[in-house]
């Protein structure tokens, strides 16, 4: 069995491809043979060394497999049953809170970055139906934070409008997600080429970010304010948002992909009566019932690239130059 390994130290030079030895599963384990997993942004910084990471750490959050073992005591699995990972493994069900969050796939805990491993029962999620294997694996962080973020938190319903910031898969998702249930969508990129896309996607409205500077009051004068932001640009894109979304309206804060701080302006926020929350993927449950939704609604991922485990690296390199339209997968 192989697994690839970084120490946090060295960037993407510092990943190591090695040999692993992976014994029987425990009680209340399942060994599972892992058959893809996909890039996000929390890998990579993960495998740049902008998050410590113990030495020799299986990176990756996402993982999609086959059950090919099962331990002691567990039920909820059989040989065969075909499985994805969740990102916080002990965060079941409930609010988020510090005991269940802080094993994180990938960055406290080992992750799917190799063929086979022992997990716990609870850890694990169904397939949705007609997935492939690489098409699951794109779901337990970017998918689910989008579900959490629309569904979970601002409850978005028909009528509803909402922006995505660009094109990475968490925004992908949410504008299918937005539009099975029903919202007007709002979509951003630099990209023309990309808009264009998203407009084949259902995006209502398009935006060029690069060409017009000013394109949250663009957004806000497009439905008189956006009803749901959902922000991944940090302190790229707060200001932004903040000028695109109603009163009464939700930002929700996802990503820092345009750095980690940014300039708030107050009294907008008061008179905007702005609900302001941040948000870290999802738990177990609210995982099972995105999967129910898209066995309900049938939407699948957008997989721009796909590469082998020994090219992990390079499947950063291409992550990090900005040209993927939706999710990288690495397949085993």
């Amino acid at each position: 069995m192989r697994k690839m390994t970084v120490t946090g130290q060295a960037g993407l030079e510092d990943l190591k491809l090695s040999d692993v030895d992976v014994g029987e599963p425990g009680a209340g384990e399942v060994q599972v043979q892992w058959k893809a997993t996909s890039l996000n942004y929390h890998d990579l910084m993960v495998a740049q060394g902008l998050i410590p990471v113990a030495g020799d750490r299986v990176p990756m959050s996402d993982g999609a497999g086959e059950v090919v073992a099962v331990g002691q005591g567990v039920t909820r699995w059989q040989v065969g049953d075909r499985v994805m990972s969740t990102f916080f493994p002990l965060w079941r069900t409930g609010a988020p809170a510090l005991d269940n969050m802080w094993q994180v796939a990938g960055e406290t805990v080992d992750g799917f970055a190799l063929d086979r491993s022992n997990v716990g029962e609870h850890t694990l999620t169904t397939v949705p139906d007609g997935y492939t294997d690489a098409q699951a694996a794109t779901l337990p962080c970017a998918a689910v934070t989008a579900w959490r973020a629309l569904v979970e938190e601002c409850n978005v319903r028909p009528g509803d409008t909402v922006l995505i910031e660009g094109t990475g898969g968490m925004s992908l998702f949410a504008l299918q997600i937005a539009k099975a249930a029903g919202a007007t969508v709002i979509a951003t990129s630099s990209s023309d080429e990309k808009l264009e896309r998203l407009r084949d996607m259902g995006a209502d409205h398009t935006i060029n970010y690069r060409s017009d500077e000013n394109w949250g009051k663009t957004a806000y004068a497009v439905c008189g304010g956006v009803d749901h932001v959902l922000d991944v640009g940090g302190g790229a894109t707060i200001r932004q948002s903040t000028e695109a979304v109603a009163i009464g309206g939700n930002i929700v804060l996802i990503g820092i992909l345009g750095g980690r701080k940014g300039e708030i302006v107050f009294p907008k926020y008061f008179f905007k009566q702005v609900h302001l929350a941040g948000i870290a993927v999802g738990s177990h449950v609210q995982q099972k019932r995105m999967v129910r939704a898209i066995n309900q609604d049938g939407f699948k991922p957008v997989i721009d690239k796909s590469f082998s485990l020994p090219e992990l690296g390079d499947a950063f390199a291409y992550q990090a130059s900005g040209q993927q339209f939706g999710k990288i997968v690495v397949e085993y």
